[in-house]
């Protein structure tokens, strides 16, 4: 193993330090070349902005911290969501730009991994003062993203109408509409269709090999989804129309069960009016705790980082869980549900139907040609179960479990890309 030092005081942070020895371990295993893999532990390029930020009161005006971070610029332009929230630091955004990294090579994308990010809570903000800060944060960022160089795109805290925002604060400096330097738009804007529930939806795709895998037949299956937003709604909804039960959801109000199957339409009917599934009573209520710990088949956690730790792990008791949020599980967990035999689909490969989504967007605003849903479903779907496929036969091979075998598989792909590139000058 290489003895270099590694010196990121600007990164350093847990989630940072926990990517890195993640693909430390696995950069061991696959015996990576050292130059290699000290040039992989770095981001490739950061950028920390400060800007002012006026409340609509006109009283104050606050100073607020954003972020950008590129991982690596060797395939192609980069890709990576677009966050707000009040704990987001370099750190976090770092980590996460890595990450994408390995999941756009994974699935095969023309994409180095980017991510970015506001310091501020967005459900303090009315929906003026989210359009100027997410204007003033494009104007800052503005010479280290394009189509060509880093597409962003919504997440947490983020949505449609940031990326309109965006996008239109980015085609009002270049004198012309830029559909393609964002993507996660509203259609109207060359937002494509589908794009909103592929995460969700390409996560569930994975559900029938998984299954499989397992000897399981699909239909019947007792889901549990924590999280019951953007990926977690589309995830329930796809669950059902597979034929599966899903018998719990949470938010952060609290979780609702009911062992007979939720009625997935009516939750989404009552968190699009009253924005939370807090008070709704046609079910038994539980805390987000009591759900990790349910009698079920399948686990989709898909909300925030961190949530399935080494406290919670043994109580889990599906034998399946697909992580459609980023890094929902910590390592000291991971080792626990691996050693319990629980087939863990990791994020990378699990939610990339976000991104995979994002790169039909991307595709569709250059040659200015739009699919149909039908086409966006299909070479979706056919591009995930590919993926899964060839991580499944790595983890066979290798005889690793499915998160090492994913990332031995995207780690694989950007090497043999950087070998082939060479070093400049």
């Amino acid at each position: 193993m290489s003895t270099r030092q590694v010196n990121t005081p600007g990164w350093a942070s847990p989630m940072f330090d926990e990517t890195v020895a993640q693909f430390d371990a696995v950069a061991e295993l696959m015996d990576l070349d050292d130059n290699i893999r000290e040039r992989l532990r770095h981001p490739q390029r950061s950028m920390v902005v400060t800007f002012p930020f006026r409340r609509d009161d006109y009283e104050d005006v606050d100073t607020v911290y954003g972020y950008r971070v590129q991982h690596t610029i060797t395939m192609g332009p980069t890709k990576g969501g677009v966050r707000f929230a009040d704990d987001v630091n370099l750190g976090e955004v770092a980590a996460l730009a890595m990450l994408m990294t390995w999941k756009c090579a994974i699935v095969g994308l023309p994409f180095g991994g980017a991510k970015g990010g506001v310091r501020i809570d967005p459900a303090i903000l009315s929906s003026h003062e989210k359009q100027r800060i997410t204007r003033r944060y494009t104007s800052e960022i503005i010479d280290f993203i394009g189509p060509e160089r880093d597409i962003p795109a919504p997440d947490m805290g983020t949505d449609a109408q940031t990326m309109a925002w965006m996008m239109d604060t980015y085609s009002q400096q270049k004198g012309h509409a830029v559909p393609s330097v964002v993507t996660g738009k509203p259609p109207e804007l060359g937002g494509s269709v589908a794009r909103r529930e592929a995460t969700g939806r390409g996560c569930v795709s994975l559900l029938p090999p998984a299954a499989t895998s397992r000897g399981m037949a699909v239909a019947g299956l007792r889901v549990v989804v924590h999280g019951f937003g953007n990926v977690g709604q589309y995830a329930a909804v796809a669950a059902a129309e597979l034929g599966c039960k899903v018998i719990a959801v949470s938010d952060i109000s609290g979780g609702v069960h009911d062992e007979a199957g939720l009625d997935i339409a009516a939750l989404q009917a009552w968190v699009a009016l009253n924005g939370s599934l807090a008070g709704y009573e046609d079910c038994d209520r539980i805390s987000n705790e009591e759900l990790f710990a349910l009698d079920c088949d399948v686990l989709i956690p898909a909300a925030i980082q961190g949530v399935i730790t080494d406290s919670n792990a043994a109580d889990i008791k599906a034998q399946i869980v697909i992580e459609g949020a980023n890094n929902p599980t910590t390592t000291a967990a991971d080792a626990i549900l691996r050693d319990r035999d629980v087939m863990v689909i990791p994020d990378i490969i699990a939610n990339a139907g976000g991104v995979t989504a994002s790169y039909f967007e991307w595709v569709q605003d250059i040659q200015k040609y739009f699919w149909s849903e039908n086409e966006i479903v299909a070479r979706l779907r056919e591009i995930m179960a590919t993926a899964f496929d060839e991580v499944m036969q790595i983890s066979i091979k290798e005889g690793v479990d499915l998160r090492t075998a994913a990332l031995i598989k995207g780690v694989r792909k950007v090497t043999n890309a950087k070998m082939v590139r060479g070093v400049f000058p």
